[in-house]
């Protein structure tokens, strides 16, 4: 097993769900982790796991072997040292003689997952993102752990709002996709919700405040996508918009929109960025039970030898989708869909 690319809260507890299930159905079982993702598969760097390690974890967060980023588009670039990344997995993976491979990961991941399930190794895999990005699935573990935090943070942004009559921005993970800002948003009465499917116009955003002011209300609270990306911007090349980001004098995005907005209103504005506290800390007990039922699924796969899989679910039930068909495609949100339409319904802005 490895855990790889951004930590999140129940990645433990989809590790022991894989592992107990194993231990309780399979005779003479080996489970190896690989310390710190696809970096330890690559080095030959692992442990060799005991029952005992996956006791008392199933509400511990971030992960017991350890992640890593590792680019999927660097993964067939040869190193100046001629190391090479793919060769490397697929040596260790057969001098270890494997019967599988577990992958723990959200987007990235999955498409290493699948390169090697191309190249011939049996790999198992399950969606792990806050961002619920993951195509395929409904839902990913993580994802309603770091929904419960970045409410909370908006939940407590509310009082003081209220109490200095201030213009509050709270600026949530999320930079292609922004499932976790709307989620957030919509559970803790975000008055704007900026997220990078919807380009917003600074202008609205700006009318939605003074709105509020007109009907005598003392504060406005915007939940902001660390992605969220004004309609001027939407129309730039991604290497102008590139460009343009790495010359922006702001720290990020929200402090863009907070300055445009006190210039045209006049109004206090603050920012504040919950940053990894939304990767942190305990799964809540949604993602306890999602990634215990993933973490089965996966060792009734891997009983089975239904590889080159990722785990999901559709409508509550568990579904094996082929890795072929997730890699490389993101889940976002619909403009259309009828979460925006019901959020506009009660009076939340997206600022188009």
């Amino acid at each position: 097993m490895l855990t790889s690319g951004g930590d999140c809260q129940s990645l433990n507890a989809t590790m022991r769900g894989v592992a107990k299930s194993l231990y309780n159905n399979v005779r003479d079982i080996e489970i190896i982790g690989f310390l710190e993702g696809y970096k330890g598969l690559m080095r030959e760097e692992y442990k060799i796991m005991k029952p005992s390690d996956f006791s008392g974890i199933l509400t511990e967060g971030g992960t017991i072997i350890g992640t890593s980023r590792q680019p999927f588009k660097l993964m067939r670039v040869i190193g100046e040292d001629g190391f090479n990344k793919v060769e490397a997995m697929k040596k260790t993976y057969k001098k270890l003689n494997l019967d599988c491979l577990v992958v723990l990961g959200g987007n990235g991941s999955q498409k290493t997952a699948n390169l090697l399930s191309e190249e011939g190794l049996h790999v198992v895999s399950l969606p792990k993102t806050i961002d619920n990005d993951l195509w395929g699935t409904d839902m990913t573990f993580g994802f309603q752990s770091a929904v419960n935090i970045a409410s909370d943070a908006i939940d407590c942004i509310h009082t003081t709002a209220a109490s200095h009559g201030r213009v509050f921005i709270v600026e949530v993970m999320g930079h292609k996709v922004g499932w976790l800002t709307l989620h957030a948003g919509l559970a803790s009465g975000a008055d704007i919700i900026l997220i990078p499917e919807i380009p917003y116009d600074i202008n609205k955003v700006v009318e939605a405040i003074e709105k509020r002011t007109r009907d005598g209300k003392r504060f406005s609270i915007l939940a902001v996508a660390e992605g969220a990306i004004s309609k001027e911007d939407a129309k730039l090349s991604k290497k102008e918009y590139k460009a343009k980001l790495a010359a922006r004098p702001y720290p990020s995005v929200s402090y863009e929109i907070g300055k445009k907005i006190e210039e045209k209103t006049g109004q206090e504005i603050r920012v504040t960025i919950p940053g990894h506290t939304q990767r942190g800390g305990s799964p809540c007990p949604y993602d306890r039970v999602l990634s215990t039922r993933f973490g089965a699924a996966a060792a009734e796969m891997i009983m089975q030898g239904d590889y080159g899989k990722l785990v999901g679910i559709k409508n509550g039930e568990i579904v094996r989708i082929p890795l072929s068909e997730v890699a490389g495609k993101l889940k976002t949100v619909d403009p259309d869909a009828s979460i925006i339409k019901e959020a506009k319904a009660v009076g939340i802005s997206f600022g188009d």
